[in-house]
């Protein structure tokens, strides 16, 4: 078996705070100067590679002297704006040394909610990758907010993978990879060498929290690993302390957890509505209208369309779920919330005479629907 990365072409990498910051001492520069190696040899493959880089905060906590990592937003994002002249600078340095040029891009979540800046942001990132230029992408901690933040960098990977449309995702990480349970505790745990992204069992395998360094544990990456999978991207969860770990993947060695993704790619549209971490409603189904779109494929119409929740506009991105709020679905909606209320639980035939226009006989077209 080869290794899932072997015949991609386009690779996002995505590497942790404790492996950048040495655990939290200020910048690794022999690792960095390591990964910039690997990945100028990957580039001259003929490969495309983005890197999506944890360790602002932390190495702003080590420049500023703070050996607990803040709690309140404010001092968080100080650390972030002192840290990330540290980071973009050593990454620049190092992939200087094989005349590679780097940009710096940083994203919040309003990026790729919004559709306008979601293909602006897809289309720079493509364009960097034609010239040849590593992108350096973080999240934007110096102004981001709770409400808009990614939450970690592992959905950040995985959302950079879906836009870009990547073949596969790496995961570094301080682990060697996913374990059927945590080998710290438990000394029958069995490391998990290839699996299905997506796969609920995996879920349950992992959890824990992460290094004191960073925000994610193994199961922030599986998750990461299930969304990066519906855009038909492979992902490979290893430990970036291995010797020379993203070139021995490049040429084929299986090392770490592979993840496979065997979901039919998503058109674009739709994957730009699956990558959507918040909706603003949601819109409660009964019975009929669940199994129509998990099995059908069709349009929502009003008539199968219970209950409404939350606040929209038309154009919005609401959430579909089911008598337990379990989300089946989400899409663009047609009307608001108020005129989706007036209108719910009625055939489209009585839309105009209810709200004296009627804009579209669907509330969510199947064009603009994606079943979750």
């Amino acid at each position: 078996m080869k290794s899932l990365v072997h015949d991609a072409k386009v690779i996002v990498v995505k590497v942790g705070s404790s492996l950048v910051t040495n655990n939290g001492n200020g910048l690794d520069q022999a690792a960095i100067v390591a990964w910039a190696a690997q990945i100028a040899s990957i580039v001259k493959q003929g490969k495309q590679v983005v890197l999506v880089s944890s360790g602002a905060v932390a190495e702003g906590m080590q420049r500023l002297g703070w050996k607990k990592r803040p709690t309140a937003v404010n001092e968080l994002q100080a650390a972030a704006a002192v840290g990330q002249m540290g980071l973009v600078q050593m990454y620049e340095r190092c992939f200087a040394e094989h005349d590679l040029h780097t940009a710096q891009v940083l994203l919040t979540h309003d990026d790729l909610a919004d559709r306008k800046r979601y293909l602006n942001a897809r289309s720079t990132l493509r364009t960097l990758l034609d010239l040849k230029v590593i992108p350096i992408i973080n999240e934007n901690d110096t102004v981001v907010t709770d409400e808009i933040r990614f939450g970690d960098n592992d959905t950040l990977g995985a959302l950079v993978a879906n836009l870009i449309e990547a073949d596969a995702l790496v995961i570094l990480t301080d682990q060697a990879g996913l374990y059927t349970a945590d080998p710290r505790s438990n000394p029958k745990a069995e490391f998990v060498q290839h699996a299905t992204a997506g796969d609920v069992a995996l879920e349950q395998m992992a959890g824990g929290a992460g290094s004191s360094v960073g925000t994610g544990g193994m199961l922030t990456k599986i998750l990461a690993a299930k969304r990066a999978a519906r855009s038909g991207a492979h992902t490979v969860i290893a430990s970036g302390r291995e010797k020379e770990v993203l070139l021995r993947l490049a040429n084929g060695e299986v090392i770490g957890t592979h993840l496979e993704a065997t979901q039919i790619k998503t058109v674009a549209r739709k994957q730009w509505l699956a990558d959507h971490l918040r909706t603003s409603g949601k819109l409660v189904l009964d019975a009929g209208a669940v199994k129509v779109l998990k099995s059908e494929g069709k349009s929502l119409l009003p008539i199968g369309v219970t209950a409404v929740e939350g606040y929209f506009e038309r154009g919005d991105v609401v959430a579909c779920v089911d008598v337990n709020g379990l989300e089946i679905a989400r899409g663009l909606v047609n009307y608001s919330a108020s005129e989706t209320a007036r209108i719910l639980k009625k055939p489209s035939s009585e839309i105009e005479k209810i709200l004296g226009y009627v804009d579209e006989a669907e509330l969510i077209h199947r064009d603009s629907l994606i079943v979750m």
